[in-house]
C-alpha cells in the first residue's frame, strides 16, 4: 500500500519567516511608502522597516493569531454599550425621578 506523508494541522495559518501574511503586507507597504518619500536611502528607509518589522515580530511571540487586529479592534471601541440610546430631551434620571 503507498502513503502519502501530509500535513498534521490543516488549519495551521500561512507564515514566512515567522510572519503571519498580513503583517508582511504591513511591513512591506510602510517600506514602500518610506521609498516612495525618501528615496533609496539606507538610514531612512530600510532601518525604520527593519526595525518596525523586528519589533512586531518580538511583540507578537506568544500570541494567539491575528494578535494586534484584535487588540486594536478592542482599543478602538467604545469602554462601555449600553442597551439604550442616551436620552435626546435632557432630561437626567434624577430629576424624573425625585421632581414629577
Amino acid at each position: 500500500m503507498h502513503s502519502t506523508p501530509v500535513s498534521k494541522s490543516l488549519d495551521k495559518k500561512l507564515r514566512v519567516f515567522g510572519f503571519e501574511v498580513m503583517d508582511l503586507f504591513v511591513v512591506f507597504f510602510g517600506l514602500s511608502v518610506l521609498n516612495l518619500l525618501f528615496g533609496n536611502s539606507l538610514v531612512m528607509v530600510w532601518l525604520p522597516s527593519i526595525m518596525f518589522a523586528i519589533t512586531l515580530r518580538l511583540s507578537k511571540r506568544g500570541k494567539p493569531e491575528k494578535f494586534i487586529m484584535h487588540w486594536m479592534r478592542y482599543q478602538i471601541t467604545p469602554a462601555t454599550y449600553s442597551a439604550f440610546e442616551k436620552p435626546s430631551h435632557g432630561v437626567s434620571l434624577r430629576k424624573a425621578i425625585w421632581h414629577p
